[in-house]
């Protein structure tokens, strides 16, 4: 089924946050934590330090109302700095790669991709970017290639 949900990033405390989203809610991370270390390691992709491998790759919590909050840590190492605008996106997983393609490439007329929608590692037909307007969306779908 289709949805949407929010997306949140961190300077390193995504999981102090969400234990705190939780505790408000009463809820439990509705997957085990992905860290940054569980990452497989890609051309060009620099090595991390300790502590970054501790940091967050991906949380999601349900909250009020079936709303999903996912989350994760922006690692500087990594060219991702956190500025005020870029702290949150807007996720969308339709349900099949047709509609994905169809929104991914209507969202990004006189934006910026800064990932192509492609296969990921997690299973998922995923990419984003940032509308004309400065809006970051994400995209994730679990329809597999036929």
């Amino acid at each position: 089924m289709a949805r949407t949900s929010t997306y949140l990033n961190f300077p390193g405390n995504t999981e102090a946050a969400f234990t705190f989203y939780a505790s408000v809610f009463g809820t439990t991370p509705a997957t085990p934590i992905m860290r940054m270390g569980d990452v497989p390691p890609a051309p060009g992709m620099p090595a991390l330090s300790e502590k970054e491998k501790s940091y967050v790759m991906h949380i999601m919590l349900t909250i009020l109302g079936g709303h999903v909050l996912m989350g994760t840590d922006a690692v500087e190492s990594m060219g991702q700095k956190l500025t005020f605008g870029n702290n949150v996106s807007l996720n969308l997983e339709p349900d099949t790669r047709k509609e994905t393609e169809r929104l991914f490439a209507l969202l990004s007329e006189g934006g910026k991709v800064e990932m192509p929608l492609q296969d990921m590692f997690w299973g998922d037909y995923f990419g984003h970017l940032t509308d004309q307007f400065g809006v970051r969306w994400m995209f994730n779908c679990s329809e597999k290639k036929k």
